[in-house]
């Protein structure tokens, strides 16, 4: 009988070292997605607190159990937890929508993980293999308990290694920029639109001159090192480095990097304010690249945004915009299924026509910032035209698709209250049954649900049926939509996107559908 339960013992164990190994990859799949930041990745842990809840009951049974003597108690806890863990697994980690990727600092994590993994299940086997199968238990309740802090634990501990990681390939990249001393840095940042902005440029002043640009969403201090170390050649004139931030501080650190002699700060808003804390710390850490330009560089600013013209920058710059006050402004706009035709004036006097296949008012805005920082480079403005109409929508930023039967304009980039705004506003002016899909915005702090509820009031004037991901999550729009007399049966609220968006192809309709998808909510959410 001892014998078949000391198999029984071991089983039980063995499956709660399976159940440990997921959740530790579930914990740095987070982890990662928290950016490696423990300030961020606390508070998530807290909001996301049930998922921890199994293994500190197991603790706590164990606990008991051993304290008063009872070994039955010990050894249900740790049975329990194998059975929930089964539970909670076949519904986490879903499929990804960004994998975790296994950098060599992910790898790190992964060693130092084992190692301290390992230590604590070999203690639990002799203990196991002993008289004192109790304590067993309760080593393996305390591993499952820490399992979330044990990633935590690693990121210490190799915290010292990081560090001189770092350092050494940020060294790395400044000596490569040290050594192209002719090379026209460009920092680009905002709140939102310094992707678009960037790659817009990027089109335009590639066929004129050597032009590295920082690829896709590599806006972080090591993103950019990366970028430099394996990208940058001695040809190059040209680097467009595009600048992001969450806290106070994160555009000075890479303009240390960079030292970019030009800038173009496209919008100050409300995204990120959950990290930021106020309006006042987002405007100081954007005009943190204003500040780091030398005296003759050049600062272009959107002037069409409120709140750049409410704190101008206190420093030369020059203003791109819609507005007749803009020193290059847009006007004339026309938009149709083609795209969207435009006239910029230069501060010469000079007016050309341009032509692009992408949509939105806000998206001309954003040409026309690429257009004066391309001037000011030197590139004359009726070269431009040809490769504006060039110019390709940067994925999942307000991206035309055409699916036969329906249209899906995909603006599902991190959304934010201005960025939606001008989406519904490019929704509203198309023909056909118009139908917005939003798990709706985050990251804003105490204004959340008030900025969402008044998204769902824009909505309103704006759609024709609205589907709105996660009940809870969009609570705030739907409120918005009912205090704007939206009627209900128009609206659809689903658990998850692709059962939504099943519903929605399968809706009938004489007119072509419209589908406006903003904001994708990331796993972390």
């Amino acid at each position: 009988m001892a014998y078949y339960l000391q198999i029984l013992y071991g089983a039980i164990v063995l499956c709660s070292f399976y159940a440990v190994f997921r959740s530790m990859v579930y914990n740095l799949h987070m982890f990662q997605l928290n950016g490696y930041r423990v300030s961020t990745h606390l508070p998530w842990m807290a909001k996301n607190a049930r998922h921890y809840l199994p293994e500190l009951l197991v603790f706590i049974l164990s606990f008991t159990g051993l304290i008063k003597g009872d070994k039955p108690m010990a050894f249900g806890a740790l049975a329990l937890w194998v059975a929930v863990s089964g539970l909670i697994f076949s519904n986490r980690p879903r499929p990804a929508k960004k994998p975790l990727v296994y950098t060599a600092r992910v790898k790190r994590l992964i060693v130092t993980s084992v190692i301290l993994f390992t230590a604590a299940f070999g203690l639990s086997v002799w203990l196991l293999a002993g008289e004192r199968k109790h304590l067993a238990f309760l080593v393996m309740g305390l591993l499952n308990a820490l399992v979330p802090a044990l990633i935590l634990i690693a990121n210490l501990i190799n915290k010292p290694m990081e560090l001189s990681v770092n350092a050494h390939y940020t060294r790395e990249a400044k000596a490569l920029l040290k050594a192209s001393p002719d090379l026209e840095t460009v920092g680009i940042t905002g709140s939102y639109g310094k992707t678009g902005v960037k790659f817009y440029l990027y089109t335009i002043l590639r066929a004129w001159t050597d032009t590295l640009v920082t690829p896709a969403s590599f806006n972080t201090p090591m993103g950019v090192v990366k970028t430099v170390r394996g990208e940058l050649r001695p040809y190059h004139k040209v680097f467009l480095c595009e600048m992001g931030a969450k806290w106070v501080g994160d555009i000075k650190e890479l303009c240390d990097i960079v030292h970019p002699k030009h800038g173009i700060i496209t919008a100050l808003g409300d995204q990120h304010l959950e990290s930021f804390g106020s309006v006042e710390n987002i405007i100081k850490t954007k005009y943190e690249l204003a500040d780091a330009l030398p005296a003759n560089g050049r600062l272009y600013v959107n002037w069409d945004n409120d709140r750049i013209r409410e704190n101008p920058p206190k420093r030369a710059y020059i203003k791109y915009g819609t507005r007749e006050d803009c020193d290059y402004r847009a006007f004339d706009i026309v938009s149709s299924a083609a795209g969207t035709a435009f006239k910029v004036s230069a501060p010469d006097g000079s007016v050309t026509q341009f032509d692009t296949k992408l949509l939105g008012g806000h998206i001309v805005i954003n040409i026309t910032g690429a257009i004066a920082c391309a001037n000011g480079l030197g590139m004359p403005i009726d070269e431009m035209r040809l490769y504006v109409r060039r110019i390709e929508a940067v994925p999942h930023r307000m991206q035309l698709i055409d699916k036969g039967p329906y249209t899906i304009i995909d603006d599902a980039f991190n959304s934010n209250p201005a960025g939606c705004k001008a989406a519904l506003e490019t929704l509203k002016s198309m023909d056909g049954l118009r139908v917005l899909v939003t798990p709706g915005m985050v990251e804003l702090g105490e204004k959340e649900d008030a900025l969402n509820k008044e998204f769902g009031k824009q909505a309103a004037e704006a759609c024709d049926f609205v589907a709105l991901i996660g009940a809870k999550q969009t609570a705030a729009i739907h409120a918005g939509l009912a205090e704007a007399g939206f009627p209900e049966s128009r609206i659809l609220v689903e658990e998850d996107f692709k059962t939504a968006m099943g519903r929605i192809y399968a809706m009938p309709s004489e007119k072509r559908k419209i589908i406006l998808l903003e904001n994708d909510l990331p796993d972390n959410y």
